[in-house]
This record gives C-alpha cells, sequence and structure tokens, in this order.
C-alpha cells in the first residue's frame, strides 16, 4: 500500500542530539511520535568536535531542542542560559529547550528516575544501595534524595567519586556491598549490559536480591538484563531501564513540542525504537 511521503518544509522544527557515540533510540522514537501526531518536527542525531559552536548553532540557527548525551552534560553548561531544579541538582543536563534564542537546560533522566520511584510506590521508608557513581548515578541519587529517601549507600570502587557522590547528597560509601541488605537496589553500572564484558552478571550478588523488595535496574539494552530477570524470578517489584530511557525520552518529546503522547503512543514508540 501507498503512504504519502513526508513533506518537509522552510517552517519544519528541528530537534536534534549531541552524543560522543550518537545512537538511533532518540531518533527512531522522536520521528515515530511526529508522523503518529502529525506535527512538523523532524529529529536527526550529531556529534561534534567544537561544543561552544555546536551550542552557538543551537541558539542561532532556532534548533528547539537537543537531548545531550556523554561527554557533553556537564561541558554544556557553561554555554546555556538557565538551569531548571532537574539539571541544577546534579549540575548535569541531558535536554535543552530553545525558546526564541534563549536555552534553558533541564535533566530527563532525573525527571524519570523521580517519576517511576513514584509510579511504582516505592516506600521512602526503604534502605537502599546504588552500584554506580557516574553521571547517571548522580541522577539518580540526587533523585531518591529529593523524594525523601534518607537511609542509603552508594557502592563504588572509584575511591574518589564514588565517597564523593555519597558525601554530596547525605548517604554512606562503601566499595562493595558485603554483607548489607537494603529493601531497593539500583544497578548504574554497565554490568548487565548487552555486548559488554559482564553482559551475563548479576549486578548485585544474589543473596543481596534474594532480601530485596525492589530492583531497579537502569541498563536499557537489553531490556531484561540478568538482574532483571533473576529478580523478576523470584518475585520482586522490577523498574527497567528501558522505562528509564522511554520515560525521559516522552519528558523530552513534551518540552520539545507541547504535546505529551498518551500512555499507549508511548509504549508503541518506544517498541519501535528499540526494535
Amino acid at each position: 500500500m501507498l503512504t504519502m511521503a513526508r513533506v518537509i518544509s522552510k517552517d519544519t522544527r528541528l530537534c536534534m542530539s549531541l552524543a560522543g557515540r550518537p545512537g538511533n533510540f532518540g531518533t527512531r522514537f522522536h520521528n515515530y511520535l511526529y508522523d503518529e501526531l502529525g506535527l512538523d518536527f523532524i529529529y536527526k542525531a550529531f556529534t561534534t568536535d567544537d561544543l561552544p559552536a555546536a551550542i552557538g548553532g543551537i541558539r542561532a540557527l532556532g534548533i528547539r531542542g537537543c537531548a545531550v548525551s556523554m561527554p557533553f552534560k556537564e561541558a554544556c553548561i557553561p554555554y546555556l542560559d538557565e538551569l531548571h531544579p532537574s539539571a541544577a541538582a546534579i549540575g548535569s543536563v541531558n535536554t535543552i529547550v530553545n525558546t526564541d534564542g534563549y536555552l534553558d537546560a533541564y535533566n530527563t533522566d532525573y525527571i524519570a528516575v523521580a517519576q517511576l520511584l513514584s509510579d511504582h510506590a516505592v516506600s521512602t521508608e526503604a534502605s537502599f544501595a546504588v552500584k554506580g557513581s557516574g553521571g547517571m548515578a548522580k541522577a539518580v541519587v540526587a533523585a531518591l534524595r529529593d523524594a525523601g529517601f534518607r537511609t542509603g549507600i552508594v557502592v563504588a570502587r572509584n575511591p574518589d567519586t564514588g565517597p564523593a557522590l555519597a558525601l554530596a547528597y547525605g548517604f554512606s560509601w562503601l566499595s562493595e556491598l558485603g554483607e548489607q541488605r537494603p529493601r531497593l537496589l539500583i544497578n548504574v553500572t554497565p554490568v548487565g549490559m548487552a555486548g559488554g564484558p559482564e553482559a551475563e552478571h548479576l549486578a548485585f550478588a544474589a543473596e543481596a536480591v534474594d532480601q530485596a523488595d525492589t530492583v531497579f535496574d537502569v541498563v536499557a539494552l537489553p531490556a531484561e538484563t540478568p538482574l532483571i530477570r533473576y529478580a523478576r524470578d523470584k518475585g520482586k517489584q522490577v523498574i527497567t531501564g528501558a522505562e528509564v530511557i522511554a520515560v525521559q525520552a516522552m519528558e523530552q518529546f513534551a518540552l520539545y513540542t507541547g504535546v505529551r503522547p498518551t500512555d499507549e503512543q508511548l509504549k508503541r514508540a518506544a517498541a519501535f525504537a528499540s526494535s
């Protein structure tokens, strides 16, 4: 069956991403929804060796929005006009919105983590362990603190970033989880990531998962990591990285377009982007 070709005109609005290693999820997710909702937008992924010029181009050319990935999440901040609380809370940006040349910055990873903890009704009384101390771990730990969690551990082998992250948000640090058995476990490391050296490993020991109530893995590929599969088999509540990437992309979409997709539209877009 023939379908109408999409028409791009002088009025079509451009959104984009900047990443050291661009991927396809955002491009497929956003363009799918533009088509489904009949919005005159187009989305394209880019990388750059000249970040100031790239940010200047967003401003000068009227590019409506830009998703920001590593290694630009912190480096872009001096070139922006205003940090939304979601970005200011962690000093990291993953979304730029251009309104008539004024660049607002957000962190929809932080927003997504906070929303998913609320949606899954994870009790703020629960003790937690966050494994990892990179940029995404900062978003997770900040979201936990701001949601009202008070008892938690940052588990990280790095003797510099681990203690610094824990101290910044008022939590404890351990290089290994050891005998601790928190009720909420969150993996923010590449353990379990498809194609990685530890793709088949559990991010937390089975004994720790057995005594947890909720297991949250931010690794998005595969959607069912070894940690998520094991926790699900044990009857634990799980939150997946696929949920994180879909929710944060939906928040970006709403910021760029002013349109919030339905839950069904979100599911279809996320499935298409992941296929």
